[in-house]
């Protein structure tokens, strides 16, 4: 029987095994500390016009965040009161998650293995980075992660999900997610 302390992500073990050496190859780096790694992901829901008129949305959303996340989700708030969007402030709008360590690595090992391949007419994502190595992307549908029960989702969500990571420049951090077999558009 496996101990939690004895469990490795499979995608932290591949990190540490060879996709260190070989970025450290790639870029030249002299210490390894240079060699760029993920440092968090964030998942977000915005739930938008469905959660002003029925409060309840919110709620689901982040029932479904944390089930896709394996840890609790918070609710987002409104900041400020838009009178033309009937949004009060301090209204539940949505739901966001932050990964980090184990948890980011099984995160990211289920989106790219399982939820990706489900997703229909799946051509690859668009390398979409910050200037800093950071990666952002949206999904249109959170049912496509195996932890939602289809036959008891009552609305379906886009997802915003944003990899941090310690690269310098975006072509480390494309190389980095490249090596954990993130599937980008050609």
């Amino acid at each position: 029987m496996l101990d939690a302390a004895d469990y490795t992500p499979r995608l932290k073990a591949q990190y540490r095994e060879s996709i260190r050496a070989a970025l450290k190859e790639e870029f030249g780096y002299k210490n390894d500390m240079q060699i760029p790694s993920l440092e968090k992901i964030v998942l977000n829901i915005g739930c938008g016009a469905e959660a002003v008129k029925d409060s309840k949305k919110a709620k689901s959303a982040q029932e479904d965040l944390t089930a896709i996340a394996g840890q609790k989700a918070m609710t987002t708030v409104a900041k400020n009161s838009i009178a033309g969007f009937r949004v009060r402030e301090g209204m539940p709008l949505g739901a966001k998650v932050t990964l980090r360590g184990d948890r980011m690595y099984d995160f990211l090992d289920r989106l790219i293995t399982i939820a990706m391949p489900r997703i229909r007419d799946f051509r690859g994502v668009k390398p979409s980075f910050d200037g800093r190595g950071n990666f952002a992307m949206g999904m249109k549908e959170h049912i496509v992660f195996p932890e939602i029960d289809f036959d008891k989702v009552d609305e379906t969500w886009g997802l915003d999900i944003v990899i941090t990571t310690t690269a310098n420049s975006d072509a480390e951090a494309q190389s980095l997610l490249k090596h954990f077999n993130m599937p980008f558009m050609s």
